[in-house]
């Protein structure tokens, strides 16, 4: 799955309001700053807060 550029550039984290990058395996948006990875699900990238599970060392990129 491929988010596309112009969706990332508008996205960010919903907690930090930092920027995500686009993670591989778990596929997910990684937030650095704060530490979490919001799932995509379907395609289709889940940025609720409560659903966003912990980045663990690496998760990035």
């Amino acid at each position: 799955m491929t988010i596309s550029q112009d969706l990332l550039e508008i996205l960010c984290c919903p907690k930090c309001k930092g920027d995500l990058t686009v993670t591989a395996s778990p596929e997910g948006l990684a937030c650095d700053s704060c530490g979490l990875l919001y799932p995509i699900r379907d395609g289709i990238p889940v940025m609720l807060i409560d659903e966003a599970l912990p980045l663990k060392p690496g998760e990035q990129k």
